[in-house]
């Protein structure tokens, strides 16, 4: 292996100051010598597109163990699937190596690195390789001998200088970090401790400077405001400041004291991208794309408990048949922008996603509507005792999901449920209403915008207030995002009722108009209806609630009506009214890289008739 030539055991070493000659070396060994990915060329074309050393480029093909949440094993990954838009979860180590003096080596990444550069990270942190040797967790073997490999390649600690018995997996943490729309960590990280006195041969193709620093200098460096180069890595700062407390410090060196230290739990860091002031958040499809299939697992998981398969089957049909999961990911993103995230948030968001398509189950039987999602309703594949059934199942479970959701106390356990309760009456009462108009004529534009506020509005209402509460937001941030919630539910119905007369039934994935065929008094039919008498008026009435004897002509001469009496632009202008106030409440946050993805939700349903 090849590094700098320059040996140092103290201090700190600026490579700026090294002759040329030691400054131009190669990464410490190559990409045919350890396990590899073929990448893809899209892969390849983001690589060579980035401003990353062309050895560090090579590397990311490297083959990394993919787990889940568990730390169990999914399969093979190059490093640049693991770290590149949405990410893939996957085992990482961090080492945390003390001096005789009981100081902890630490390190500031290259500048040319491809994640993360010119951070302060801990003595060494990196990933086991998908190989035999490395991924054996038998005495966590395998991030033993990654830890030994790396500390060679990037600091020059060579083997002969460290015992592998003396690693202790003190714990291990799960989290995820941005740094830019285009490369993120999430990992499983186990956090590795050694006490060593060692020579340090660095790397500068790795590595641009290293410090030992005693407790109080990793404090003051943890305190102090510095942004951009030079700044703290966020999973370093993790593990200083919620992790390594007064005992770690005294353990080093200690083995029966690092003993006690060890714990079997894997603590949960939520996503700490704020912790990098340079930070840049991702759009929201790539921000949904980070938890969709953690929160899709946890549906599965609760539908599938059933004891019998018809029933089962019932529940996860719409589950199947895709869906954007907005409201699932919703508590997840809101935490993100306003405070601490954690795994919880999925299990709240998992419980209000089941709640919400158990009432499509039933909004699909008592609108007859045969589709869904361009899949058949429940009810037409599975008949209507078995979907009746499914819904009310899925409710139970869903409260099941919530009781049982991570990291909450009895206390949070209890307000959530009532407010979970609380959103399921007014999504009941709200539905009542949509009945009931269905054989009115008369619908007040009051009675709609309560109808919608019932039906759709207060999911989304609930999804934000329980993100903010759950993240430890404040009272005014937490009502802040309740009111965003409101105005974006009640601008995304609106915006869904303008959908249904404006787009054609293979994008609906039902019938285009079919709202007027089956009497909907929407905000375009209520606003229709207030005119005087026209003969675009008796065109809609001719067609409003004659269901499924309405011919498709006779719905898109409902549908030219709502357009000649200006129904159609008055409900737009309504629309974009609540839309202009959720951007309004967005901007009195501070800004987070995870607003990126909240604005980006805010203009999602405009977006679509655009």
């Amino acid at each position: 292996m090849i590094f700098c030539g320059f040996i140092y055991n103290r201090g700190t070493i600026h490579l700026s100051s090294l002759p040329a000659r030691l400054v131009d070396v190669m990464s410490g060994y190559q990409i045919d010598d350890v396990p590899s990915v073929d990448i893809s060329d899209e892969f390849k074309g983001i690589l060579s597109n980035s401003n990353a050393d062309p050895e560090q480029v090579k590397l990311m093909s490297e083959a990394i163990i993919g787990v889940d949440e568990n730390d169990n094993e999914t399969g093979k990954l190059s490093k640049v699937e693991a770290h590149h838009g949405a990410g893939h979860l996957h085992r990482a180590f961090s080492v945390l190596l003390f001096d005789k003096q009981n100081r902890l080596l630490i390190q500031k990444r290259a500048s040319d690195k491809v994640t993360f550069p010119g951070v302060w990270a801990n003595t060494c942190c990196s990933h086991p390789l998908y190989s035999d040797s490395e991924r054996e967790t038998k005495d966590a073997m395998g991030v033993k001998r990654a830890a030994v490999r790396k500390l060679n390649q990037e600091l020059g600690i060579t083997e002969d200088q460290l015992v592998i018995d003396d690693f202790h997996l003190i714990t291990k943490m799960i989290y995820s970090s941005r740094m830019n729309p285009d490369w993120i960590e999430r990992e499983i990280d186990h956090i590795l401790m050694i006490q060593a006195d060692v020579d340090v041969e660095i790397n500068q193709n790795e590595v641009s400077e290293i410090k030992w620093v005693t407790q109080e200098e990793l404090h003051e460096m943890l305190v102090s405001d510095v942004q951009g180069d030079g700044e703290i890595a966020p999973w370093f700062r993790c593990i200083a400041s919620r992790l390594m407390n007064n005992d770690w410090w005294q353990a080093a060196g200690d083995a029966g004291k690092m003993a006690e230290l060890v714990d079997d739990q894997i603590h949960d860091m939520g996503d700490v991208s704020h912790m990098l002031t340079y930070s840049k958040g991702a759009g929201l499809s790539i921000s949904i794309e980070e938890v969709k299939p953690l929160v899709e697992s946890r549906i599965s998981e609760s539908l599938r408990a059933a004891r019998h398969s018809r029933l089962s089957n019932a529940m996860m049909h719409l589950i199947k048949g895709g869906g954007k999961r907005l409201r699932a990911t919703l508590p997840w993103l809101v935490a993100k922008a306003v405070g601490n995230s954690h795994s919880g948030l999925l299990d709240i968001g998992a419980a209000i996603e089941i709640v919400h398509n158990f009432t499509l189950v039933h909004d699909d039987i008592m609108d007859d509507d045969d589709t869904r999602r361009g899949l058949n309703a429940v009810h037409i594949e599975y008949g209507l005792p078995t979907a009746i059934n499914a819904g009310d199942a899925m409710l139970a479970i869903a409260f099941e999901r919530l009781v049982s959701a991570k990291g909450l106390d009895n206390k949070d356990v209890a307000a959530m449920v009532n407010r979970l309760a609380w959103m399921v009456r007014r999504v009941s009462e709200g539905q009542q209403l949509d009945i009931e108009f269905e054989d009115r004529i008369a619908v007040s534009e009051e009675d709609y915008f309560e109808m919608i506020e019932g039906k759709t509005a207060v999911m989304f209402l609930t999804c934000a207030e329980i993100g903010s509460r759950m993240s430890g937001a404040d009272d005014e941030t937490i009502q802040c995002m309740a009111d965003w919630g409101l105005a974006v539910g009640l601008c995304f119905q609106l915006m869904d009722d303008l959908i249904d007369v404006l787009s054609d039934s293979d994008t609906l994935g039902k019938p285009a108009g079919s709202d007027i065929a089956q009497g909907k008094r929407t905000l375009m039919v209520i606003h229709a209806l207030s005119k005087e008498d026209s003969p675009s008026q008796r065109d809609l009435l001719s067609v409003l609630g004659k269901g499924d004897s309405a011919t498709q002509e006779e719905i898109d001469v409902g549908l030219k009506a709502l357009a000649d009496l200006g129904s159609i632009q008055y409900a737009r202008e309504r629309a974009e009214m609540y839309h202009s106030n959720a951007h309004a409440l967005l901007d009195r946050l501070p800004e987070s890289p995870a607003l990126i993805a909240l604005r980006e939700l805010t203009d999602y349903q405009l977006k679509r008739i655009s």
